[in-house]
């Protein structure tokens, strides 16, 4: 089985098994000794995987720390275990006195869930403050898959994973920096783009007004983003299916796409659906190669979500037009039932039924 295959697997045991998992030494036994065993580390061979590893810190003697892999009879890696439930933002203080007294050059702090990876960027020896990378069981991308391959003790190379931590940690911190900017704008920020366009002072009102607009101006340039590379799919989409499709099928294409055009100035694509998007986006994330496959086309009856932006791959459709809300998602004999919704947030209940949808194909 392929390594990312592991890790979904895994993934979803965390997820099936993290309510059931009441205390720390269950957190290790259930996620974080698999977590290991999935890197291709012997978790049952005590000169490979060190529990309880004796990290002697100065007077302090006798001081354990979780675990510790061993690599030609040297630690590689201390590992810091928390309960899954634990927050921790609070707990690296522990790992950073074991790092200092350790050959190790890499530090993970986890609670089984997330697992955060420190090295010595800063100052040889001594662990850095903030962890140069993170991957997330229960959200990940398919390049942090690739990022976690490295400590994999086939493929494991300090220089070489030593060598991209710097940048991966930078890149991780300016992402982390844009996102929350883009979701709660910092006055300089909001002053950045509004300094050009208003010449008054800015006071507590203006900056509160502007800070509105930047965030709304912000979702419409994504928004619009999104819908440019859509049409430009679309299109693409087209030409190659009327190439390659049988004659009935190109007949019954043309005649969809004819008459989304003729909609299309009348068809309003709502927040409302985008987001429900975005949730669907995020249900189907751990399940897909590339999350840009699921893609949507908005039409004058409801807004469908689709695989490849491709309308015999349909995965659920939302109806938003009226006052009542709705999903319908898709089965083997192609359109199932509506689910009223209460909230956004209900269509997270119809996970089961949306991946099973996207896997028909």
């Amino acid at each position: 089985m392929d390594f990312k295959d592991q890790i979904k697997l895994l993934s979803e045991r965390v997820i099936k098994l993290k309510e059931n998992t009441q205390t720390e030494e269950a957190t290790k036994t259930a996620f974080i000794m698999p977590f290991l065993q999935t890197l291709g580390y012997d978790v049952f061979d005590p000169t490979e995987v060190v529990p309880e590893y004796t990290c002697d810190l100065g007077i302090k003697k006798g001081e354990k720390i979780d675990y510790a892999i061993h690599k030609d009879g040297q630690p590689i890696i201390l590992i810091e275990c928390k309960h899954w439930k634990e927050d921790l933002t609070s707990h690296n203080g522990q790992l950073f006195r074991y790092f200092h007294v350790s050959k190790a050059r890499f530090g993970i702090l986890t609670n089984g869930i997330i697992y955060r990876f420190y090295t010595d960027l800063v100052e040889k020896n001594k662990m850095d403050e903030k962890p140069f990378f993170e991957f997330n069981m229960e959200k990940y991308r398919e390049s942090q898959v690739e990022k976690l391959r490295e400590f994999h003790k086939s493929y494991f190379d300090v220089d070489t994973i030593l060598n991209t931590a710097s940048e991966l940690k930078f890149t991780n911190e300016i992402r982390n920096a844009i996102d929350r900017e883009i979701n709660n704008p910092s006055d300089e920020f909001v002053k950045y783009f509004a300094r050009p366009i208003y010449p008054g002072r800015f006071n507590d009102v203006v900056m509160g007004q502007f800070r509105a607009i930047v965030k709304q101006a912000f979702v419409q340039y994504t928004n619009d983003y999104i819908n440019e590379r859509l049409k430009s799919a679309i299109s693409a989409d087209t030409v190659v299916e009327n190439r390659v499709d049988k004659a009935e099928q190109g007949a019954e294409v043309a005649a969809s796409d004819a008459t989304e055009k003729i909609e299309d100035n009348r068809i309003v694509t709502t927040e409302e659906e985008l987001q429900g998007f975005y949730i669907v986006r995020s249900i189907l994330y751990p399940e897909i190669d590339d999350i840009n496959r699921v893609q949507y086309r908005d039409t004058m009856s409801y807004f469908g979500i689709l695989l490849d932006d491709n309308n015999r791959k349909p995965i659920c459709r939302l109806y938003f037009n009226s006052s009542n809300k709705y999903l319908e998602t898709c089965n083997v004999e192609k359109w199932g039932k509506k689910h009223l919704l209460e909230s956004l947030d209900d269509i997270y209940k119809y996970k089961d039924e949306i991946i099973a949808a996207c896997k028909m194909y």
